[in-house]
């Protein structure tokens, strides 16, 4: 019997209001700020839930530069006919390319870093299966 019943993926950075923002507005979820300011919840359907904690020495890894690990990044999955509206939002809302190949077809991953420069991936979801290195 698990003990853990669900997990939420927890995102530092100095400005967390901002940052619930720009993934609420992505995500097309709701911010959840409870008694704290400082811990601020992004719920999507139950699909996706993330936190944002203020931490104000907090500094964004440096990747794809290789003088900083990754150390971690999301993963977001969108059907291949809509990866173009999805860069376009995702780059509307504040997010900054850090690959930018043509990377078209089944296996298309596109980079990016959120405003608190965190990464991201917007990946076509044909042909994409969990775990595969990309």
């Amino acid at each position: 019997m698990a003990i853990a019943k669900t997990s939420v993926l927890v995102l530092d950075c100095a400005e967390p209001a901002a940052l619930a923002d720009f993934y609420a507005q992505f995500l097309g979820g709701e911010v959840r700020i409870g008694s704290s300011p400082d811990y601020i919840e992004v719920v999507e359907s139950d699909k996706v839930h993330l936190a944002i904690r203020r931490d104000r020495g907090a500094a964004p890894p440096s990747w794809p530069r290789p003088d900083d690990s990754q150390q971690a990044h999301l993963h977001f999955l969108v059907p291949q006919d809509n990866m173009d509206e999805a860069e376009r939002e995702a780059v509307s809302l504040g997010a900054r390319p850090l690959q930018t190949r043509e990377n078209r077809g089944p296996y298309d991953a596109r980079r990016y870093a959120d405003p608190a420069g965190h990464p991201f991936v917007l990946a076509a979801s044909e042909g994409h299966a969990l775990g595969q290195a990309n």
